[in-house]
């Protein structure tokens, strides 16, 4: 399959996953909004404030997620998705598969982790 095809197909699949999270959001929000009812026990109320702080973080990882996917599609549509935005060079469609949103190829991604790493070769003055 060449290049392009492949990035359409990711485009498409950056696009579902958007769909999917904005759903789940919604749904999110709307429940967090009707569990706070009146009434129940210390164990309730305790059981219902670990539930809202295990949505909480689901929602902002979602959040954070349509956020980068939201990145990816602009990327899209100005021609630079697919591209390493630290070195410039064609990010490897398997890893765009693994992860759509990227916006590194490996070497870089590691690089920025642990910048004691080098890759041979690569000159950072």
């Amino acid at each position: 399959m060449a290049r392009k095809e492949a990035l359409d197909k990711l485009r498409d699949v950056l696009l579902l996953r958007r769909e999917a999270l904005k759903r789940a959001l919604d749904g999110d929000l709307s429940m967090l909004q009707t569990l706070h009812q009146e009434g129940g026990d210390v164990m309730d109320a305790a059981m219902d404030t670990a539930q809202d702080e295990i949505s909480s973080q689901l929602i902002e990882v979602e959040s954070r997620e349509l956020s980068q996917i939201e990145e990816a599609l602009n990327r899209i549509k100005e021609g630079a998705y697919g591209d390493c935005d630290v070195c410039g060079k064609p990010i490897p469609i398997a890893r765009l598969q693994a992860v759509p949103y990227a916006v590194t190829c490996i070497d870089c991604a590691r690089n920025q982790e642990n910048p004691s790493t080098r890759v041979y070769g690569e000159n950072y003055s």
